[in-house]
Order: C-alpha cells, then structure tokens, then sequence
C-alpha cells in the first residue's frame, strides 16, 4: 500500500505535465505543417509558402493584426494599473475586503455573458442611453457605432470589466508573500505617499509573483474571438475573428489559409508580449529614478479616490448589464425609449427551451468530467509536492500557465485537424472533454494550491504516528478539512469550462454545441430576447457551482467549526 500510494501521486505529476504540453506540441504541429502546405488529405503532399502568400495578399490583414495587439495591450495596461492602483492605496484595509466580495462573484461570470451585458447598457438603443433619453429629448436611438467601434475601444473596455477582476485577485492572493503593515510603517516614516510607498517597496516583489498572470492576459486579450465577436470591430475584425472565418469556410482548402493566419496570430501574441517586456523594463527605469530622486508623491488622494470609483464602477457594470440581460429575457414590447418593457413574459424562455437541452447537457457533462479530472490529478500533484517536500518553481508555473499564455486559436486548430484526420468522429465528446481539461487545469490548480499548502501538517503528523496509512490520512484528515477550497476549485474549474468558446467550436464541428456557442453564435442576429436568456443561463450555471460551493461545506460542518478551513 505504501509503495502504491506513492507511485501514484508521482503519475499523477507525470499525468498532468502531459496534458498541459503535449496537446499544445502537437495542436502546433498540427498548425505548422498545413501553414506550409502539407495536408495530404486535402492534395497538399509538398511544404510550401503558398498559404502564407495568400495570407500576405489578404485585405485589411494589416489593420487586424494591429488592433488586435493594441486591444490586447490596452486592455492589459489599463486593467493592471487599475488593480496597482487601488491595491497599493487600500492594501491592509476594510475597504479593500470590501471590495473584495464585491468583484469575487465577478469571476463567475462568463466573458461573453459579461460582453452581452455591456453592450446591452452601452449600445445606441440600450439602458443607459434610455435613462438618460428624457432628460435630452431623445425619441430614437443616436446613429453611432457603439458597439463594434473601428478603433476597438468597446472591446477594451469590455475586456477591463473582466480583467481586472482576475488581476486583482490574483494580486490579493500574492499580497501575504510581501511584508505590507512594515512596508506601510517605513514608507509613512519617511514621508512617502500611500501609493508611492507600495510601488517603491512592494510592488517589484509582488510583480514577480503574478507577472505569468499578467502574461495570460495579454495572451487572452490578443486573441480572444467572442469577446471581439460580441463587442469588437466588424471591417475589418481582429486577427481572431478573421481566423474563425476562415476556418469555418466551405472551401476546404481555406484550411492553408486559415492555418497560416493561426501562426501570424501566434506572431502577433509574441510581438505584444515582447512590447510589453519594453514596457518592463521601461517602468523598472523609471521606478528607480523616482526612487533615486526621492519623489514621495504625498498628494495622492485624488488617484485613491479615482481608483475606487473605477472598481466600484466596474463591479457596478457587470450587475447592472447581467439586470439587462434578465429585463431583456423577460421583455414582451420593449419600444425605444422606455426605461422598462411595457410588459413581462416568459414566452422567452419557453420557446428557446426545447432548443437549450441539448447544449446544456453538454455544458454540462464537459464541465463536470474536465474539472473532476482536473481535481483528482491537482490533487496526487499536490500530494507529491507534500511527499517530496518541493513547492512549484518558476519552470513548473510557467507550464502551468503555457495553455493560459499560447493563443488557443493557434493550437487548438491543429488539433481539431489532427483530430479529423485520425477519424475520431465517434469520440467528439471524449476529444472536447480533455481539450476543455487543458484549460480548467491550471486555473484549479492555482485555486487549490495554497489552501493545501497552507494545511498545518501536524494533524497529519499525529495521524501517521498512530499508525494510519498515507491515503488514510489523505481520505480522512486532510480532504474533509479541505472540502471548502476543493469545492471552490471545482467551482471554478466548471466555470471556465462553462465559458470555453473556441475550443468547443473547432472540436465539437458544429455537432456539439454548449449555451456559450450557442449564446456567441445568436450575436449577429440581434434578437436580444433569446441572447438575454442563452447569455443569463450562461451565467446561472457557474454562480450555482459557487453557491453549492459555499453551502455544502456549511451544512457538513454546522456542528464542528474547527473543521472550517
């Protein structure tokens, strides 16, 4: 038992690290070589540089790549100095806790049920133009492209709504690395301002600990499709959506196309990253030349107040665009420019249900069997870092971040060719389940990581030394007391599985389809009803994971507070 308990903790590592690099290794491979023209099965038996010529000979490919690196920067840069800002002027303060339960739930939420929200609230005929249609004397809708601006600043500003939520708290859980109350106490003694205090002293160390967080969302922002689908420019859309074009098209040999595009998408992710290596290392000068020159910045109640404005806005918009998608599911006329529907039914719903069963059983069954799986082998990783006595390095968390920082786009297309060309039709499901898995993995592992870390081994200790067996100590101390973080991993896992777009488009082929494709794919019909219910079921789903996460470990340890961990 000794040696089994052991050995499987060890293939669960082994387990993992595959998962998390082969798929990437062969969905890249499986890009490449029809990116140079070698696909026999569609007659393309020699490498050549035919599809990157056709790709060259593009309209607008120029304008494409350049807004799709601008909106991943922007939305990255903006999203990230909101968070620095406000933590480093509310670090170590209710106000801080506060706000954390109120972007917590944020995280929940889909990225496209959130984009669905605001530009509900934003759009020429939407609620906050009807809110404010009595004051101006507006009686029809303004004629302005909001959303789907040019320039993409709809889709930025949707991609900061959901961003700096997952930069703060990722930021929150790195903050108890760094000694914040003696940092404060320093900084005030010397004079520094409340923000310049944390920047100058705290946020070089707590910058190491999320700048692979950082990176994954540059990654994301560059090349995400429904977002930009949703909220971005249409003549011509990003890079992304181009692709997704190409690779849905008919004509089969699009596919040379569509694979050469997949890799200037990879090409343009690397260039926004290494923009943002200059922007490192530019900020690092500047940091140590306000450093050296003793700038305190002692007036910055201004920037404080603005910061948490902003995040109460934020956190605001995502609630108040989530309320429109619900008016909107239950609307009957809803005539511009009433504040409210003159009245409500559920003929929405009702006609859109026999159409949501199928989608949602698979939203289902994908988001349960992907994030267990991702839970069972966190877990025997875990128990091997316990075993060996060795915590992630910097190598093993940049794996672990590698499906978060490669564009999906570039990858998953490979294997969704690789798939095809192996004839595994008849095992869509199992393919979509582990592609999902690739995804849910790292964000379970980082949920359930520290918790587990954090575990005072003595309970363990006094366990082994009354004779129990490691899988018993595992069975019966350590997974009870953890049932809360474990549940919460699980939560999460199943609500990034819930909002996986592009991977259940190119794996499933149109034959399996989840309430995110279909909510993304009703986005050029404008029949804001049925996207008002497809988008709020989309959101239904992750916040019960939460909500079961939270009262399930209430009701097991009602009568035994001390197993509350």
């Amino acid at each position: 038992m000794a040696g089994l308990t052991a050995r499987l903790p060890r293939s669960a590592v082994a387990l993992t690290l595959g998962l998390l690099v082969l798929p990437i290794t062969f969905g890249l491979l499986g890009t490449l070589l029809p990116a140079f023209g070698y696909l026999p099965a569609l007659g393309g038996d020699y490498l050549s540089l035919q599809p990157f010529r056709d790709l060259v000979a593009t309209p607008g490919l120029a304008t494409a790549s350049v807004l799709s690196v601008a909106t991943g920067l922007a939305a990255t840069f903006i999203s990230l100095g909101i968070t620095l800002v406000f933590v480093a002027s509310y670090a170590g303060t209710p106000t801080l806790s506060r706000l954390q339960h109120l972007l917590s739930p944020l995280l929940a939420v889909p990225h496209a049920a959130a984009a669905f929200g605001f530009a509900f609230l934003i759009a020429p005929s939407g609620f906050l133009i009807r809110l404010v249609a009595p004051l101006l004397g507006i009686d029809r809708p303004p004629d302005i492209l909001i959303p789907h601006d040019p320039m993409g600043l709809t889709m930025i500003a949707g991609l900061v709504i959901k961003e700096t939520p997952f930069l703060f708290l990722v930021t929150l859980a790195a903050l108890p690395q760094v000694e914040l109350p003696a940092a404060r106490r320093l900084a005030a003694s010397f004079g520094y301002g409340r923000i310049a205090g944390f920047v100058y002293l705290l946020w070089p160390a707590l910058y190491r600990q999320i700048r692979f967080a950082v990176y994954a969302v540059i990654a994301y922002s560059s090349s995400v499709v429904d977002v930009a689908l949703i909220l971005g420019p249409n003549l011509p859309g990003t890079l992304a959506t181009r692709l997704v074009q190409w690779m849905n098209d008919p004509d089969l040999s699009a596919r040379f196309l569509a694979s050469a595009g997949a890799v200037l998408q990879l090409g343009v992710t690397v260039v926004a990253l290494l923009f943002w290596f200059v922007l490192e290392r530019l900020a690092s000068l500047l940091l140590r030349l306000a450093r050296e020159k003793g700038w305190r910045f002692l007036r910055d109640q201004f920037l404080r107040r603005a910061s948490i404005l902003i995040v109460g806005l934020i956190g605001g918009v995502v609630f108040a665009g989530l309320a429109t998608l619900a008016l909107w599911s239950l609307a009957g006329l809803w005539q511009f420019p009433d504040l409210l529907p003159q009245s409500f039914t559920f003929r929405s719903w009702m006609s859109a249900l026999p159409r949501i069963a199928d989608p949602l059983v698979t939203t289902l069954v994908t988001g349960l069997a992907s994030t267990l799986m991702a839970i069972l082998l966190t877990i025997g990783c875990l128990e091997r870092e316990l075993q060996t006595g060795r915590s992630v390095g910097e190598k093993a968390l940049l794996v672990l971040y590698l499906p978060l920082i490669v564009p999906q786009i570039t990858f998953v297309f490979g294997l969704q060719l690789l798939f095809i060309g192996s004839g595994g039709g008849d095992y869509r499901l199992t393919a979509l389940v582990f592609v999902h898995l690739v995804f849910v993995l790292p964000y379970v592992f980082l949920s359930l990581a520290d918790p587990w870390r954090a575990l005072d081994r003595r309970y363990e200790i006094i366990a082994t030394a009354l004779g129990r067996s490691r899988i018993s100590v595992l069975m019966s101390i350590r997974l009870p007391m953890l049932i809360r973080p474990i549940l919460t991993a699980l939560a999460v896992g199943f609500a990034v599985s819930v909002g996986q777009y592009l991977p259940t488009l190119l794996i499933g082929e149109g034959r399996l389809s989840t309430i995110t494709t279909e909510a993304v794919a009703l986005a050029s019909g404008n029949n804001r009803r049925v996207i008002g219910v497809y988008a709020l079921l989309q959101t239904i789903l992750p916040f019960l994971a939460f909500a079961l996460a939270a009262l399930i470990p209430a009701a097991l340890h009602r009568n035994r507070r001390d197993m509350r961990v």
